[in-house]
């Protein structure tokens, strides 16, 4: 058996991972509160896959679901603890050959909240209510003051 190769990103209730497996069949997955099992057989060579994931923290197993496309197993993992960032997704520290960050869904959740956000949009807004006609005119603060600039003068004449 071959572990099949998988994807992770984090998210603030709960962690995705995708097992990338081509017509996969025989799907079993299995969620534990700190741990994931997972087989199929796929392609046309009838490949056998397992891998059993160690979590790094702990899951609702009632709540984990997983989806089965033609080109991969999306399992989503219930956090227990939600709010928690995951660092990575195992246990140890060890790096996995099989297992990749999916930094196409990867979103830094920590440092956006709805309160930042609503923040945020209101400063917009005010900056979009605000007039050219209360901006002071500064086209027209150098004729108050005839000084010549500097880039007037003549440059003298190469040798």
């Amino acid at each position: 058996m071959h572990p099949a190769a998988a994807k992770w990103y984090d998210r603030r209730e709960s962690v995705f991972i995708e097992f990338c497996v081509e017509d996969s069949k025989d799907v079993q997955v299995h969620f534990d509160k700190s741990k994931i099992d997972f087989s199929c057989v796929s392609g046309t060579d009838n490949i056998k896959h397992h891998n059993t994931v160690e979590l790094f923290g702990e899951i609702d197993s009632k709540e984990s679901k997983h989806r089965r496309t033609d080109r991969s197993v999306v399992c989503f993992l219930r956090k227990a603890e939600a709010g928690k960032s995951w660092p990575r997704l195992t246990k140890d520290k060890a790096k996995c050959n099989w297992l990749s960050v999916d930094f196409n869904n990867w979103k830094d959740w920590e440092d956006d909240s709805d309160e930042d956000l609503s923040s945020f949009d209101k400063f917009s807004e005010m900056m979009n209510n605000m007039g050219g006609d209360d901006l002071p005119d500064l086209d027209g603060a150098d004729e108050e003051h005839d000084s010549a600039d500097s880039d007037d003068e003549k440059m003298p004449d190469l040798e």
